[in-house]
């Protein structure tokens, strides 16, 4: 039970580099250690209740995280232009 704990101190810090990141790319890489940190609580809580099907629901939101981290991503860059 204390890895939830510690999951959730971890989630806290990754939120806290999400909101005060000094650029965009920052609080991009922030919100996605949090997304596979609540993916983590979510698995470690369907081994601890023995309960297989919230592992579905892990799945799905790390399949709908990644996907969206990929398209805030490409939008981005498209709003930069392209320019390094």
């Amino acid at each position: 039970m204390y890895i939830l704990w510690i999951m959730i101190g971890f989630m806290t810090a990754y939120a806290i580099r999400a909101i005060m990141g000094p650029s965009i790319w920052d609080r991009l890489l922030g919100m996605n250690l949090v997304s596979t940190k609540i993916i983590i609580i979510i698995a470690v809580y369907a081994s601890i209740q023995e309960r297989a099907y919230f592992l579905d629901f892990a799945m799905i939101y790390a399949l709908s995280g990644f996907i969206g981290i990929i398209f805030i991503a490409f939008f981005l860059e498209r709003q930069r232009g392209g320019k390094k």
